[in-house]
């Protein structure tokens, strides 16, 4: 989601000067911008969100704007390693929150997700809508909410909120449920899914996330929470088996497997709010995007296969030491 949206920023506004921080974790990767990395406007910068000192030293140069996209994001991950959930999701957001606070940046964009509210058997999460959370991730994003709306009634820090639906796109880590799909059965692999598989989900292609952002970026009022949301409804089966027809395999891929805990059933979202105050609408069709998404995974094998052969890590520390040793911060 941050790459494109930088790779986004970068090509829309061509004068704007982009820095991004990062601690690069087991998903990050500077291969993803490889595309932008020479572009006199952006700069890379390694840190930790949690260090009140590396956050300072980048808020420490007048931004306009700070866009919070560091989180720990999968849930499954979240069961077995819930400490790092909150050290990066609530902690970290506290430590920007105050750098924010203290350097005086005149805006900071929270991305958030739809888990916070948990799961709704009918009709759609509102704004207002109370906070549920099911997982230690949706937890520690709700926490996160809770800080900004915090920092906003008390110190009328300049900060907005967002939630958003499922996102997908190019540059996907594969663990997420569309990519591990793809490049599973690239492998000629069988695809787990999770109970019977009706568990249903709503779908934004990231490049529509990228320009809900924009807008709120550009246009949207402080204090405020806005929903990103498309009504592309998908029970995750139906999804599997979209890919499997466009890989042209049969359900023999597909491979039920036990329920993972407090696995919510439906998301659903009203994103009224933002297309009527924002004017943003989505642009990108599910059927487009999924196509978009699979052809991109054929294209960039190597990519993903460096991944999840386990080569990733140590292909990326020779890249990171050589950009390095050439001055790239």
């Amino acid at each position: 989601m941050g790459s494109n949206f930088i790779r986004s920023v970068l090509r829309k506004y061509p004068t704007y000067e982009v820095i991004n921080f990062d601690k690069l974790t087991y998903a990050g990767n500077l291969e993803n911008l490889h595309d932008v990395e020479d572009n006199p406007h952006y700069e890379f910068i390694r840190g930790d969100i949690c260090d009140s000192k590396a956050v300072g030293a980048a808020l420490d140069r007048s931004p306009d704007a700070v866009i919070n996209y560091a989180a720990e994001t999968h849930v499954d991950r979240s069961l077995l390693e819930p400490r790092a959930f909150a050290m990066t999701d609530v902690l970290g957001t506290l430590t920007l929150l105050q750098a924010v606070q203290k350097f005086k940046v005149p805006r900071l964009i929270q991305i958030g997700t739809d888990e916070v509210y948990g799961s709704v058997e009918d009709g759609e999460f509102y704004e207002d809508s109370p906070f549920r959370p099911s997982s230690p991730y949706s937890a520690s994003k709700a926490g996160a909410d809770h800080l900004c709306r915090a920092y906003f009634i008390s110190f009328n820090l300049p900060v907005i909120m967002t939630h958003s639906c499922n996102v997908y796109g190019p540059h996907q880590y594969p663990e997420k449920l569309m990519p591990l799909a793809i490049t599973n059965l690239l492998e000629d692999k069988k695809v787990p899914v999770y109970g019977d598989g009706l568990h249903e989900r709503e779908w934004v292609h990231v490049e529509d996330h990228a320009r809900a952002i924009d807008a709120i970026l550009h246009h949207g009022k402080l204090g405020e929470a806005y929903n990103i949301g498309t009504g592309d409804y998908m029970k995750n089966i139906d999804t599997v088996r979209m890919i499997l027809n466009h890989l042209d395999k049969d359900d023999n891929h597909i491979e039920f497997v036990a329920d993972r805990h407090g696995h919510d059933r439906r998301y659903a979202l009203s994103a009224e709010k933002i297309k009527n105050e924002l004017s943003w609408r989505p642009e990108v069709s599910f059927s487009d995007g999924l196509r978009q998404k699979i052809e991109w995974y054929k294209n960039n094998k190597e990519w993903w296969k460096r991944i999840k052969s386990g080569e990733f890590r140590e292909y990326y520390r020779r890249q990171y030491s050589k950009k390095l040793a050439e001055g790239h911060r």
